[in-house]
This record gives structure tokens, C-alpha cells and sequence, in this order.
């Protein structure tokens, strides 16, 4: 009897402890006011956050301090990897790169959606396909691989290359809005689009969360629900059935996915060199030369000793070894997992493809940059507001006509999809007084601005009259021909002493065609933005939130 009554105390009192919390977390602390709650005022406040579920085709990285740079023998004399100990925050990254058949799927969605038979959309389609003309060799015979690499499903698993940073770029974005179109579906606040035939697939998160009557030809018989529930008032009808319900989804409700991008250079060597394998409670037991544990290039277990634990070019004309004992296993591109991973979980980290970071080049690593979360590339942007203090929507204000680019190879691309938000660079009143940063684009931040040349006294009209620090190349001059409309592109002519410039993007690590030298996570180098290879593909990562850390911390992890 005792007990019975000891374990409906502990069960009343549980329930009580319980009600309590959940009670006083849909209260204002400092003021009393309700959050979630119609009838005082519908203020949002999630109810709680147990932790990001991990991005599909993504594991989770663990941030912390590292040294960033070459440690190893500069062999090439580069001095362009100059070792500075920075902190990299927590993130999430894809265990592979981007495969032929996924971004074979963005291709066919873009081709859907912006059907190139329209003749407003006819160049959207062209500008996010990859450069299957990358394999051509005017003294080899790669045609085979022009024709099937990028559609065949032979090679459907394998890493798609051909790629721009830019093409990269935009396949990040199409990522961040087709993962938040399928999880509004799946949890039912948004029916199946792509069983309706009479409406568009787009979708746009930046526009569903600012207006979502832009979407979906304006049909909002799509939403099925929001979030929270619908109040009557006294006397109002009751909806009808199968009208939507609640509030509309914002971002404080931490339904929709934190976007996808490509990883910064910080963020890409931090998880090809895992230190984690090799650390002994808060010491690094020497350092890496390649993505996995160990100085050599090749495997040690009775299993497969000998063979490559990466896929690289081993000698001139050796890209796979003899006949009948393939040391790595291909001579181009293998399919992905085909490795053993890093201690993060990540594969191909060294070998197989490089891949595209998010970072502007410059030669050297300042060591006063930024030691938290180095990036050198922000472009600070906002929302452009028209006269009347509405969004400007791409489109509007040019009679539903895209705008397009054309870019230095001749390719052309467009500066907005048709109706997404129009974003422009902030302007000096809006960094007026701040301590953190003083204009919109910082790409030459410290290394090719005013400030960082002889003439940092002079005025700023002054100084753009005189010769940049980086005297790149300038993009070809588009010139429309009046009596045919045939367009050309005029070169520069001036004489130049780099290819350095603010459209120049590092890549890492090495590829199927490259000696093991740039195996090592702390190689680096560039190519300009709007160029494509054979050789270098990419992955996307997306940024934790919340604790640093997931689950128990272990002090000792030298063994993982």
C-alpha cells in the first residue's frame, strides 16, 4: 500500500514538474505575455530545440582549433599555404561529392520549371549545364567520356565535374529550396505540387517566407496549414473544410533547413585533415599530410596492402598502374565511397576530384585576418526596397524579362530567376559607425585595397586611377554587331602581370590527374569562377546551430 501510493505521488508530482515547465516556456519570462497564443497577439517563440536532425547526405563536424596551412616541404615554392592557427564553428558537410545523378536531378527540375522551348527562359537551362566538352584532349581520344559521363548511368554514382564555381554556387541555392519544398510537404503544411499539373514547381524560400502569394502562380489553395491553430471569434463561420489553418510559417519556428553553400577553405581543410584521429586529450600528435592517418599513400591492412587509399595520378602515364593490378582503381573519376573515409566520415577528401571552395584567392593567409571562421569573400548585400517600400521581385520591374549576364568565356547567365527577391550591395550609410566591417564587397580586404598599397593616404577617386596590386586580365568587352545582332567578344589588350583577381575561387585537394604532392588538405589553387575542368567537382555544407558539440564529449579519442 505503500508503495502505491509512494509511486502515484512520483507519477502526480512528475506530471506537475512537467506541466509547469511546458506552462512557463509559453510565457515571457521578464514580461508574462504568451507566446503562440491567438489571443495575445500570436508573438512567436519555439516551444523548444532538441538539435538539427543532420542534412541528408551530410555528417555533422565538430568545430575547433587547428592550424590552417602547409606544414609539410614546400616543394613547388608557392608560399602561399603560410601555417596560422585559427577556430573553425561547428557545421555539417557532405561524406561525398556531388554526383552526376544529383546534379542530373537539378538539371531536369531547372529544365521543368524554366522550359527552354519558352523564349524568355531559353538561356536558364544552358547556364546550369556542366561542360561536358572538359574531357576533349586535341591529342586524345576522350570523346567517349564527352558523350556519357555526365548522363550515362555507368557514371550516374560517380562525382559530376565540369562544373563552375558559379554553376556550384547555384546548385547550393536550388539545394537550400528543394530540401524546404519537400519538408513542407512532408509535414503536411504544403500538398504534393508536383502531382498538379496546373501549377508551377518553383519555389523559393526567401519568397515563401515573405510573401507566399508569389509562389505557386498564386494559388494559395496549396498551403494546407501553418503552424499553431486558428481562433474563432465570436459570431465568425467556421472555415470551410480543408482551408488553411493557423499562421504562416517563419523562420523562428525552426521548420525550414539552414541554407546550403559551399564550404569555406577554413572549413574544407579543418575536415580533410580530421585531427580528431590523431589527438591525445587536448594535444595534436604531429600533423597530417593527407586526409587519412598515416605518411604514406597506400594501405597497410593484410586485405588490400598496397593499394592506393586514393585515386591520383602516380607518374607520367600511370593513372591506375599495370594491367590486371590496379593500384588505385580508375583511370578518371571513381565512384564516390570507393575509399576509405577520413576520421569525420568524409570520402575522397584527398584524390578523385578537387573541389571548389567558397573563398576569393590571394597568395598568402594575412596573420592579422580573422583567426575566427577566416573567410576572405563577403559581398554584404540586403533586400532592395522599391520607392513605395515594397521587395522588388526579379522581373517585376522589367516586364516579366529576365536579365541576364554575359560572362568572360562568352557563356550567359542570369543575374535573377524570374520572380525571386532582388538583393543589392549594402551602402556606406549602412556600415556608417560600425566597428566590424565599412563597405559591401571584401574580396581585397587587407590584400589589394586602399589601405594595403603605398598610396592608403590618398583619396579614393585617386586611387582607383592608378594601378590595382592585383592587375588582372579584364573581362571581354560584349559587343552586339548592329546589322546582324551577332554578338563578340573584344579582349583585353593591356599588358597584365597576374590572372589574380576577385573572381579567382580556390579549389583543394588533389584529383585523378594530379601527382600525390596535392593530396595534402593545405594545398591550394585557383582557377576564375566562371571556368569549368575535368578535374575538380564539389560538396555543400550548412552551418549547426546551437551547441557546439553533439552528445557526450569523450577526453580521450585518439582511436576513432
Amino acid at each position: 500500500m505503500k508503495n502505491i501510493f509512494k509511486i502515484t505521488f512520483f507519477v502526480v508530482a512528475s506530471l506537475l514538474f512537467v506541466q509547469c515547465k511546458s506552462s512557463s516556456s509559453n510565457k515571457s519570462r521578464l514580461t508574462g505575455l504568451s507566446f503562440n497564443d491567438p489571443k495575445n497577439g500570436n508573438y512567436i517563440r519555439a516551444n523548444s530545440f532538441a538539435g538539427q536532425d543532420t542534412p541528408l547526405g551530410m555528417v555533422p563536424i565538430e568545430g575547433g582549433t587547428f592550424t590552417m596551412g602547409q606544414v609539410q616541404d614546400d616543394v613547388m615554392f608557392d608560399w602561399n599555404t603560410t601555417p596560422n592557427k585559427i577556430h573553425v564553428r561547428s557545421f555539417y558537410m557532405d561524406e561525398a561529392e556531388v554526383t552526376n545523378s544529383e546534379y542530373f536531378l537539378y538539371v531536369q527540375y531547372m529544365k521543368d520549371v524554366f522550359p527552354p522551348s519558352d523564349e524568355k527562359y531559353k538561356n536558364i537551362y544552358s547556364s546550369v549545364l556542366p561542360d561536358t566538352l572538359v574531357w576533349r584532349k586535341s591529342l586524345g581520344n576522350t570523346d567517349i567520356l564527352s558523350e556519357n559521363y555526365l548522363r550515362h548511368p555507368a557514371y550516374a554514382d560517380y562525382p559530376v565535374v565540369g562544373v563552375s564555381w558559379l554553376q556550384a554556387n547555384e546548385y547550393c541555392k536550388w539545394r537550400t529550396n528543394i530540401v524546404n519544398l519537400k519538408t513542407l510537404i512532408d509535414k503536411g503544411n504544403l500538398k504534393n505540387i508536383f502531382d498538379i499539373d496546373t501549377i508551377s514547381n518553383f519555389f523559393d524560400t526567401d519568397v515563401f517566407l515573405a510573401n507566399d502569394r508569389k509562389l505557386f502562380d498564386g494559388d494559395t489553395t496549396v498551403y494546407k496549414r501553418g503552424v499553431g491553430r486558428t481562433i474563432r471569434k465570436r459570431g465568425q463561420a467556421r472555415p470551410a473544410r480543408g482551408a488553411f489553418q493557423g499562421r504562416k510559417i517563419a523562420r523562428a519556428d525552426g521548420i525550414l533547413t539552414q541554407r546550403f553553400r559551399l564550404p569555406t577553405e577554413a572549413e574544407w581543410e579543418f575536415a580533410a585533415k580530421a585531427n580528431v584521429e590523431n589527438r591525445e586529450y587536448n594535444n595534436i600528435r604531429g600533423r597530417k599530410k593527407y586526409a587519412w592517418n598515416g605518411k604514406y599513400s597506400r594501405d597497410k591492412s593484410k586485405r588490400n596492402k598496397g593499394d592506393q587509399l586514393a585515386n591520383f595520378k602516380q607518374g607520367k602515364g600511370d593513372y591506375s598502374g599495370p594491367s590486371g593490378w590496379s593500384s588505385d582503381g580508375s583511370d578518371i573519376p571513381n565512384k564516390i565511397k570507393s575509399y576509405p573515409p577520413n576520421g569525420f566520415g568524409l570520402y575522397d577528401m584527398s584524390g578523385n576530384v578537387a573541389e571548389w571552395v567558397a573563398d576569393v584567392y590571394r597568395p598568402l593567409i594575412d596573420n592579422e585576418a580573422n583567426d575566427f571562421n577566416y573567410f576572405r569573400g563577403n559581398l554584404f548585400t540586403k533586400k532592395q526596397i522599391d520607392e513605395e517600400g515594397n521587395l522588388v521581385y526579379a522581373g517585376e520591374q522589367e516586364g516579366g524579362q529576365i536579365e541576364y549576364d554575359t560572362l568572360p568565356n562568352g557563356k550567359i547567365v542570369p543575374k535573377y530567376l524570374l520572380g525571386t527577391i532582388k538583393y543589392i550591395p549594402i551602402t556606406k550609410s549602412d556600415a556608417a559607425m560600425r566597428t566590424n566591417f565599412s563597405k559591401a564587397d571584401n574580396a581585397n580586404i587587407g590584400d589589394g585595397d586602399a589601405n594595403s598599397t603605398r598610396f592608403y593616404e590618398d583619396d579614393e577617386d585617386v586611387i582607383a586611377s592608378k594601378a590595382s596590386m592585383y592587375n588582372a586580365p579584364k573581362a571581354p568587352t560584349r559587343i552586339i554587331d548592329p546589322e546582324t545582332g551577332n554578338v563578340r567578344l573584344v579582349n583585353d589588350a593591356k599588358k597584365r602581370t597576374t590572372l589574380i583577381s576577385n573572381t579567382s575561387r580556390v579549389y583543394k585537394g588533389g584529383a585523378w590527374s594530379d601527382r600525390e604532392y596535392w593530396l595534402d588538405p593545405a594545398q591550394r589553387r585557383y582557377l576564375p569562377e566562371y571556368m569549368a575542368t575535368n578535374y575538380i567537382g564539389f560538396r555543400c555544407v550548412s552551418d549547426k546551430l546551437g551547441p557546439m558539440a553533439s552528445g557526450k564529449r569523450n577526453a580521450r579519442n585518439a582511436s576513432r
